[in-house]
């Protein structure tokens, strides 16, 4: 069976091609496989670990088409079901040539989103050593935070695996501002390992300073043992129960193309890093590399490196 395991709503993601023009202006567009936790799965499985993504398709193009991806990405799709009765998600996203690119979302009301939780029921854990949640999945829908709990409730009767947990906050697919805050930091209080950008330390609890970020989600929920906070180009502060913290250097980019994915690719760096037995610090500055490689290509995922390539661009780096 697979050692990594995720869950959330893979989405068609349709990518303009017409620079800086808008979404309503842009008619040239290419199809991608996106979303959150796939970039995660296809980043992990790119440097050589099993990967199992749990989600529901809709019985559409789209989701024939995300299917056959996920495939070809070498993750495994024994916990995807699919209905007739909803459609697969998708968005549009804006291609700029600076800054972060304007995005909306078709998802409300998704196959995703009457996900059925039965099927977590089916989910075999031998051999599965980390699972990585994501505040995105438990925002498209009541019954989907539902099936989500139902998860961490299943993690958390295998003591031996591990969880990550990146808030990834969409606050379009919230009823509220108050809503997503408190649902987060509770769902984030069942995480072993947690990853929040200073952006989100804001909005969640009110400051940009890494160190008090790091603070308010240990003494969150006892089950929290590791705080790492994405600092944007300065790199990551990582902090842990016991008190010790450290600050790993983020890696020089000279032209960014495209921002999005870049904290799944953070993600994916600490995730396979820890899989390998990597120290925390070592497996930060892995996920700086990936964040870096990120977004200095287009597409959500498509930076993400193999094995050579990315023991060649930190070699190169460092």
């Amino acid at each position: 069976m697979s050692e990594f395991l995720t869950i959330g709503e893979p989405i068609g993601l349709f990518a303009s091609q017409d620079a800086d023009q808008s979404l309503v202006d842009a008619t040239h567009f290419e199809k991608f496989l996106a979303g959150a936790e796939v970039n995660v799965s296809v980043g992990v499985s790119r440097l050589g670990h099993s990967a199992e993504y749990v989600t529901r398709l809709g019985s559409d193009p789209l989701g024939g088409f995300i299917s056959k991806q996920l495939q070809m990405n070498h993750i495994g799709t024994h916990y995807i079901d699919t209905t007739d009765e909803y459609w697969t998600a998708f968005q549009m996203k804006q291609r700029v040539t600076k800054g972060d690119p304007g995005i909306f979302y078709y998802r409300r009301n998704s196959a995703a989103a009457h996900f059925q939780k039965s099927t977590l029921d089916k989910i075999d854990f031998d051999g599965i050593k980390l699972v990585h949640l994501s505040g995105i999945f438990p925002a498209i829908s009541d019954t989907a935070l539902d099936a989500f709990k139902h998860l961490i409730g299943l993690i958390q009767s295998h003591p031996a695996v591990r969880t990550t947990f990146d808030p990834n906050l969409r606050p379009q697919l919230w009823a509220s501002k108050e809503k997503m805050v408190t649902t987060i930091n509770a769902l984030a209080a069942e995480a072993n390992i947690i990853l929040p950008g200073v952006n989100e330390g804001e909005i969640l609890m009110g400051s940009r300073d890494p160190e008090k970020i790091a603070d308010f989600y240990l003494n969150n929920g006892d089950r929290t043992d590791t705080v790492i906070v994405k600092v944007g180009s300065k790199g990551a502060f990582i902090k842990t129960k016991d008190g010790k913290s450290s600050m790993v250097t983020g890696y020089h980019v000279n032209k960014v193309v495209d921002t999005v994915g870049a904290g799944d690719g953070f993600a994916v760096g600490v995730i396979t890093g820890l899989l390998e037995g990597l120290s925390i610090q070592d497996a930060a500055k892995r996920g700086n590399a990936i964040g870096s490689l990120a977004v200095q290509a287009p597409g959500d995922n498509d930076g993400y490196p193999t094995r050579e390539e990315l023991d060649a661009y930190q070699n190169e780096q460092d």
